[in-house]
């Protein structure tokens, strides 16, 4: 630098220094990371493990599936499902589950073998299946969540569609016939799924009960069936928030669900009630949603009429119970990103119908429940009909509907 402040003749500025010396130290990064790269490709033993290369003897597709499938009682209880239901799944969802190939042993997985994946039916890891099935761990991870997804599309609309107003009609009758509640077309709760902590959220996935999980909001029916579900809120949440954020709920306020018209429920008293969901005090009451009177001091005519909503109600928690049993999966934690748990839950829900309107119910599939956890009641203020249709259910059941041994139940 001179005296007048210029730089001198053939000398570069301070910048140009500084920004030569930041270009040759990226050059020196890149090359050395190209360096490493080639070092770990020439340290590696295998190309593709001898255990991957040999898939096509010793998996467990190619040895056990086929002896499986000659002893439908070993196949289900292995997969969860009889062997005639999995194959007309598998007619079903095969378009969607096309061949993933295998570049580097030179093969494909077919429909068949994604469909076999018992990552659902036993809550196994991802590595337990890579050793199992002789594939990538990346590739297993591809196959279950495709599978997943594809699973619940293609089931959706066939298992768990919205149902007709002749079909509400059978609901009902169904409740009428197992519950003694008239005019109940469903059964309502929340139920916490375990999740690992998705990154970046803070503690919206965090509840009361100190883990962190995503809610399955349902609604079934009499035959332990889900009717509708409501999946990925988040663990925060209490349930009366999450059904108000649901597409159900704004399909029944807007009275889009094709619901029966009321109707009388007792022959003495011809004024129409309206068809109601039974749920716990986590709900607000409303036109069509019935929950039970709260407080300490009820009058025998309430607390009658809190026993029989709780019979119609048991019916969506066995519903949780019978999942839970089937689909394993749910026995621990999900150790995916929340998308792919969502994809989870949603096949497990269909899948649930699926094999409960096929193969019927199992007594074993209960014999475990995993307790079901109520969520934070929400206070909330019923209008003077709601009020009054309730009040017009708990006459009944201390009146023409009045069971013999309800008395002793309270």
């Amino acid at each position: 630098m001179r005296a007048d402040g210029k730089e001198r003749e053939g000398f570069p500025d301070k910048q140009a220094v500084i920004n030569m010396d930041l270009d040759r130290a990226v050059v020196l990064w890149l090359a050395y990371r190209r360096w490493k790269r080639r070092k770990r490709r020439e340290s590696r033993r295998f190309n593709v493990h001898p255990i991957l290369r040999d898939r096509m003897t010793p998996s467990m597709f190619i040895t056990l599936y086929p002896k499986l499938r000659e002893h439908n009682e070993k196949f289900f209880n292995y997969f969860r499902m009889s062997v005639t239901s999995s194959d007309e799944l598998l007619e079903i969802i095969q378009n969607g589950l096309t061949p993933c190939q295998n570049y580097l042993v030179r093969d494909t997985v077919s429909a068949e073998e994604k469909l076999t994946v018992r990552y659902l039916a036993t809550g196994c890891y991802f590595a337990d299946l890579h050793y199992a099935y002789r594939l990538g761990k990346s590739t297993v991870t591809e196959i279950v969540q495709k599978t997943c997804y594809v699973i619940w599309k293609k089931l959706h609309n066939i298992v768990m569609s919205e149902p007709t107003k002749d079909k509400w009609e059978e609901i009902s009758q169904q409740f009428q016939k197992y519950t003694n509640f008239p005019n109940c077309i469903g059964a309502i709760d929340g139920k916490h799924i375990r999740i690992i902590k998705p990154n970046n959220t803070g503690s919206l996935f965090y509840n009361y009960k100190n883990y962190f999980s995503t809610v399955l909001l349902a609604v079934c029916d009499a035959n332990y069936c889900f009717i509708a579900v409501d999946i990925g809120a988040y663990g925060k949440s209490n349930d009366s928030t999450i059904f108000k954020d649901s597409d159900f709920y704004k399909k029944l306020v807007e009275k889009t669900l094709d619901i029966p018209d009321p109707k009388p429920i007792s022959p003495t008293d011809i004024t129409p009630l309206p068809h109601v969901i039974v749920g716990d005090e986590a709900f607000s009451l409303s036109e069509n949603i019935m929950r039970p009177y709260c407080g300490r001091s009820l009058t025998t005519k309430k607390r009658i009429f809190n026993y029989r909503l709780s019979r119609a109600r048991r019916y969506i928690e066995c519903c949780f119970g019978i999942l839970v049993n089937k689909w394993r999966i749910f026995h621990r934690p999900l150790n995916v990103d929340i998308e792919f748990a969502e994809n989870i839950i949603k096949a497990c829900c269909v899948l649930h119908n699926y094999v409960r309107l096929r193969d019927g119910y199992r007594y074993d599939h209960t014999l475990y429940e995993t307790p079901l956890i109520n969520f934070n009641t929400e206070a909330g203020t019923p209008n003077a009909r709601s009020l009054n249709t309730r009040d017009k259910f708990a006459d009944y059941f201390v009146n023409e509907g009045k069971l013999p041994w309800q008395d002793k139940m309270i």
